[in-house]
């Protein structure tokens, strides 16, 4: 009896996310087409890969109390083919007895006759109980540890949830986030939905509808994909309308939205008039020159430049990354208008200072916003992480601020709610900095719920169906 395709792929899928970094969300479908599955083995193979992924917190809690000795010490594959077994037994439909046969002969397949073995006796002690049974034996007491409880119950680690916990009661208040900690962390958990963003000019969400999504709750861009292949959409083909999440495209929108001052005579050469082109409208006072700092892989870049071309507006897009600024490249090729990307340090920039009216910053962070789409960076991250990343941080952002003209507008965006990512970043680079002031991000998220005193804006991805996207409005004095 051979291994079935479809439990072959997921496995592959989490041998390579621990063996070589990798996302699963890029390994998985490459692994279905090269290897033509069919469209049950694919829905299996990717229920399989991400509910491993997901679950590997509490699968792991679990495993251990069925082994004789520590999980660090099994084989990696082992171990892998273990949490895939365990999933099926705990979170699918699928018979116990099949769940367990076909993890021993993939136990076979990529080990040995001693791991198959192994792998029966041990999955035949988990089928025993079921998952809510399994939790209340190995996580601890809810009253007395509620984190660690979270931890093992909804899959997250200790400190993530800690975390999360504490974002929730800066934004939300510390009885909302006690009420709703859950709820997010259970929203981390579930697979989301295909978000489609229509590029202005190009496509719009009426376009997207007519050929077979849903309209967007929040964005005029945004529309839901119900099932299939993007790709298969023409505008997406075309490079009309991409991938983006619509918390993504919020932050961004806003960003175009917020009213720009005009430019103090003489800056730049360009006079003191704020209506050029634009006629008198306050909101586009001379408005030609945009930035996206960090702009790989190139979906918000996409859709500053769409928007900047009906406004007559320039884009420069700066990638650190070579291949990333390919990609950017690649994403803004069927863009009309004038757009140039550059491979460049965001903290050490080329470009002369004070010369843009709009920069996006999507700063490089922890992702702990993505976790529904990336479930594996929850275990990817350390809290180190935290840290070094905020530094970086604080010089892109001091560097975004002194790229900004005066009367300019930056957008300081993260896709991770944590506290020490987002509004202890921008308190730290305002606390140095006397010609900036921090705008009400609210008005420019319309229709919007749920948001919060201001003057920052945090989504949620159980409160919007959003990543967890950070957003504070900053303009140069």
């Amino acid at each position: 009896m051979r291994t079935d395709p479809a439990r072959l792929a997921a496995y592959d899928t989490l041998r390579a996310v621990a063996e070589r970094e990798a996302y699963a969300n890029l390994v998985l479908p490459k692994l279905l087409t090269e290897r033509r599955l069919d469209t049950r083995d694919a829905a299996l193979a990717t229920e399989l890969a991400y509910g491993a992924l997901r679950g590997r917190g509490t699968y792991d809690a679990i495993l251990a109390a069925c082994v004789d000795r520590p999980l660090g010490q099994l084989d990696p594959e082992v171990l892998d083919v273990l949490r895939l077994g365990a999933h099926q037994l705990l979170a699918t439909r699928i018979p116990s007895h099949a769940a367990v046969d076909s993890s021993v002969e993939l136990a076979r397949e990529v080990s040995h006759e001693g791991a198959a073995r192994m792998v029966n006796a041990v999955l035949r002690k988990v089928a025993r109980q079921d998952l809510r049974e399994w939790v209340e034996r190995v996580a601890p007491d809810p009253d007395r540890d509620p984190e660690g409880y979270l931890a093992i119950y909804r899959s997250h680690p200790a400190w993530v949830v800690s975390a999360l916990w504490d974002s929730l009661a800066t934004h939300r208040g510390k009885d909302a986030a006690y009420a709703e900690i859950d709820r997010l962390l259970e929203a981390d958990n579930e697979r989301p939905g295909v978000t489609l963003a229509a590029r202005p000019g190009l496509a719009e969400q009426a376009d997207l509808v007519k050929q077979g999504a849903e309209p967007g709750r929040y964005a005029a861009t945004a529309a839901y994909l119900p099932e299939g292949d993007p790709a298969r959409l023409d505008a997406v083909a075309r490079g009309r309308a991409g991938v983006q999440d619509e918390g993504s495209q919020l932050v961004a929108l806003a960003l175009m939205a917020a009213p720009l001052t005009d430019r103090p005579t003489g800056a730049d050469g360009s006079g003191s008039s704020g209506s050029g082109s634009h006629g008198d409208d306050d909101s586009l006072a001379d408005d030609r020159l945009w930035l996206d700092l960090c702009a790989g892989p190139g979906g918000k870049a996409a859709l500053l430049a769409a928007i900047g071309a009906q406004r007559g507006v320039k884009l420069v897009a700066a990638e650190i990354a070579p291949h990333r600024a390919r990609l950017v490249k690649r994403a803004l090729q069927p863009i009309h208008g004038v757009h140039k990307v550059v491979t460049a340090d965001g903290t050490q920039p080329p470009w002369r200072p004070e010369i843009f009216d709009r920069v996006l910053l999507d700063a490089p962070c922890t992702g702990l916003g993505a976790l529904r789409r990336r479930p594996e960076s929850r275990w990817r991250r350390e809290p180190a992480d935290v840290s070094r990343l905020a530094e970086l941080q604080k010089k892109l952002l001091a560097s975004a601020l002194d790229s900004a003209r005066p009367g300019g507008l930056v957008a300081y965006v993260t896709c991770s709610p944590h506290l020490a990512e987002t509004r202890l970043v921008v308190s730290d680079v305002l606390a140095r900095r006397d010609d900036v002031e921090q705008l009400d991000a609210r008005p420019y998220l319309p229709g919007v719920p749920e948001l919060g005193d201001g003057p920052d804006v945090q989504l949620w991805p159980h409160l919007h169906d959003t990543d967890a996207m950070y957003l504070a409005l900053l303009r140069r004095r």
